[in-house]
């Protein structure tokens, strides 16, 4: 671990600050000044389809103007969206905080590439274990954003407007560390060079089929539940301190073992860690299911989170065996695209289902996407073991 790679852990630390309060409080701000109830998640919705409308943008950008323009103007963008939504609330305008959000979505499309770009700051052998440590960074947002949310949501008058107003000081003091960090010079252009393969190509092999698979479901898994309980939780009576203590845990639970995870995958192999994070999931959605006491909230996100963990960070790290330096780009930014239009559906039916169907049915229909991984998983560790010993 260097000084950039801790830099950009705590960069990545105050991105996730910022994903925990929209998680806990846009639903709940969402609810109170939506038309009908079932769209209290677009203020979600509206985060995660910002950010799949900036990959493409954002992939320009950091090609154009390297890694470090391209993060402080997302962050920018952030400072400026945060104040927006803020505005929004206190205006009681639902739909100005919907495409406030979307506007945040462009900082989620960059601090999404902070996995990758812990890569490039580390030698090949440690690259894992330097993506691992980087989302460990993560740990900062499980403490700092649900008591965020629960300290400043009453500072200016209005329920969470301050806590927007904070999430803006976050992007100041993002913006204060990014500064001190340096990138590694991209290649000089050359013309006439080699672009790489087409992304057509890319996409066909099965390792980036599955890499692909592995980070838009494992993302989508996590958003459909961890968007759902705040305004479960309301349902069930609780107050709000109880749903940021969840929330506090499931993001612990998603960046602690980040420590170790880059070490069991060196050790173990990318897959089986992968389908340990399957076998987490199964076990998170029967644990809740089994009720909806406090502890059951708390102990399913947490395993949420540990599982996600897993997948994510294994994902990441096949995604790498899939394409080279100079297609980085674009195959980056097609899977982030593919994890933001994943995470966009399940805010949406997140909502949709706890507010119409409830909170077991919810449950019962996430088992559909940790499946289709677990099968990915199957499918690739055969497509392996076929090209190893052929016929």
């Amino acid at each position: 671990m260097n000084k950039n790679l801790w830099l950009l852990a705590t960069a990545q630390g105050l991105f996730l600050t910022n994903n925990v309060v929209f998680i806990a409080i846009n639903g709940l701000v969402g609810l109170a000044l939506a038309p009908f109830g079932w769209m209290a998640t677009l203020p979600v919705m509206g985060y995660v389809v910002g950010g799949a409308l900036s990959t493409p943008l954002v992939a320009r950008t950091q090609s154009a103007l390297g890694r470090q323009a391209s993060f402080q103007i997302g962050l920018l963008v952030a400072l400026g969206s945060a104040l927006l939504c803020a505005w929004a609330v206190m205006d009681r305008n639902f739909w100005l905080l919907v495409a406030a959000t979307v506007i945040a979505g462009y900082y989620s499309a960059n601090g999404q590439l902070y996995r990758f770009a812990a890569a490039e700051l580390s030698t090949p052998a440690f690259r894992d274990k330097a993506i691992s440590l980087v989302l460990a960074g993560g740990l900062v947002g499980a403490v700092l954003g649900p008591n965020i949310a629960a300290r400043t949501k009453d500072w200016l008058g209005v329920p969470f407007a301050g806590a927007y107003v904070a999430l803006a000081v976050v992007a100041v003091l993002s913006m204060v560390v990014m500064a001190f960090m340096r990138f590694p010079p991209a290649p000089p252009a050359v013309a006439g060079a080699s672009r790489g393969r087409p992304l057509s190509v890319i996409v066909r092999q099965p390792v980036f089929i599955v890499a692909t698979a592995g980070a838009a479901l494992s993302f989508g898994v996590m958003n459909l539940l961890m968007a759902a309980t705040p305004l479960a939780m309301q349902v069930c009576g609780f107050p709000f301190d109880d749903a940021a203590l969840v929330l506090e845990w499931h993001v612990i639970g998603m960046f602690a073992p980040g420590f170790f995870t880059g070490h069991l995958i060196a050790r173990f192999g990318v897959l089986p860690i992968m389908g340990v994070g399957v076998l987490l999931n199964i076990v998170c959605i029967g644990v809740a299911l089994s009720g909806v006491d406090l502890h059951q909230f708390l102990i399913a996100l947490f395993l949420l989170g540990v599982g996600w963990n897993f997948l994510f960070t294994g994902a990441t790290t096949l995604s790498l065996q899939a394409y080279r330096p100079e297609e980085k780009d674009r195959a980056q930014a097609f899977i982030n695209f593919c994890v933001f239009a994943t995470m966009a559906l399940t805010s949406f039916a997140s909502g949709a289902l706890v507010t119409t169907q409830g909170w077991q049915w919810l449950n019962i229909g996430s088992l559909a996407p940790v499946a289709l991984t677990g099968l990915a998983l199957i499918w690739l560790a055969w497509v392996r073991r076929r090209a190893d010993n052929p016929a």
